[in-house]
């Protein structure tokens, strides 16, 4: 009996969170790399990362699709349809494969099934997402939406009726659960987090990100809650310059303590739906030259060895993203280039090489983002 009474108290104390664990896998990218096919399937499928950060466009590109590693399962309907997701910081709309898809990328995802959910309801209401290589086309409508534990009621969501060319075919997911600002989503649909926030279903209003090293386990998002275990080094807060994206203002990045890019100040989106570094082209080719790389950002393994940490200067703090982060098991750096003018100046995307060196705090409350140094 006093067993039952504290495990209810803890779980008093802790209050209304959940955490989602997150599986890492293999990238497309990594996987077509070792078969030697990648040359020519970039060839036959070129994108442009830069078209999903053009404002006021109904665009959710997954132009890092080769580079998505970090996975996570919901589930949608009653009795529970199960789905793998990416957790998205630079989007804000879930959507999932359907039934009434005959899309090829369909054919080998989980697809849901509305006849066998006994809680759907359907709505007249389309969408439609542009992607770099193609669209996505569906329905909206609405369900419950489980995430680990925490029951979303009537939440609106796509059903996929068409997804677009190979990729999501080879895509080790089904479906994309976007956790950016309600003023990106595409058809006004209201995202999870914040059906979350006003339902009072999480204890605070943030969520979360711890993204593992290397092949380690243990990486999750944690809705309503910061761990404190991950926060051992303090944390710095941010304020947003948009609440759109998760946006912030950058001073400079330097290395060997000289600047080497964003020398005026520029902005930056923090976005776990990016797995690499995302650099204007003209800070690009500095970055490349300044680090003894070639121009597809190849270098020697010898050389890589010794390449300095990158430190990207934010709200007046230094946060360091070493080589090791940015250097890939293929001795290629993690940089990739992309132009989206705005009205602030350059826009970088700080994607999951920049995210694992730290505990990342999405917090909607204070609209700021904290960073802890992970060791």
């Amino acid at each position: 009996m006093k067993l039952l009474l504290l495990l209810a108290l803890v779980g008093l104390a802790q209050g209304f969170q959940t955490r989602v664990p997150l599986k890492r896998m293999k990238s497309l990218r990594q996987r077509l790399q070792e078969q030697g096919l990648l040359e020519s399937y970039l060839e036959q499928h070129p994108y442009n990362l830069a078209a999903k950060y053009f404002p006021g466009i109904a665009v959710e590109p997954l132009e890092n699709y080769m580079d998505d590693e970090y996975f996570g399962i919901i589930s949608i309907g009653t009795p529970p349809q199960e789905f793998t997701v990416v957790f998205d910081t630079g989007s804000s709309n879930l959507w999932v494969p359907s039934v009434f898809c005959s899309s090829p990328a369909c054919s080998n995802h989980n697809r849901f099934n509305p006849a066998q959910s006994s809680t759907f309801l359907s709505t007249n209401d389309t969408l439609f997402i542009a992607y770099g290589t193609g669209s996505m086309t569906g329905v909206l409508g609405y369900d419950t939406v489980n995430v680990a534990g925490i029951n979303v009621r009537n939440q609106i969501f796509g059903l996929a009726e068409t997804e677009p060319g190979d990729f999501f075919y080879y895509a080790p997911f089904d479906g994309i659960l976007g956790l950016a600002f309600p003023s990106i989503a595409s058809s006004g649909a209201t995202p999870v987090f914040d059906n979350m926030m006003i339902e009072n279903l999480v204890d605070r209003h943030l969520f979360s990100v711890y993204l593992s090293r290397d092949s380690q386990g243990g990486s999750f998002v944690l809705f309503g809650a910061i761990d404190p275990y991950y926060i051992t080094h303090g944390i710095s807060w941010i304020p947003l310059s948009a609440e759109t994206y998760w946006q912030i203002t950058m001073e400079r990045v330097s290395a060997n303590g000289a600047p080497v890019a964003c020398s005026s100040g520029c902005q930056a989106i923090v976005d776990t739906g990016t797995t690499l570094l995302a650099v204007p082209v003209r800070a690009l080719r500095t970055l490349l030259r300044h680090l003894g790389a070639s121009s597809s950002g190849e270098i020697s393994c010898e050389a890589a060895r010794h390449l300095p940490d990158l430190i990207f200067h934010i709200h007046g703090k230094e946060f360091p993203v070493p080589p090791r982060a940015y250097v890939n098991g293929y001795c290629t750096l993690g940089l990739q280039g992309m132009d989206v003018p705005t009205e602030e100046g350059e826009l970088w995307i700080l994607g999951d090489v920049f995210i694992r060196e730290y505990y990342i705090i999405f917090d909607r409350a204070n609209n700021k983002v904290g960073l802890s140094r992970l060791p």
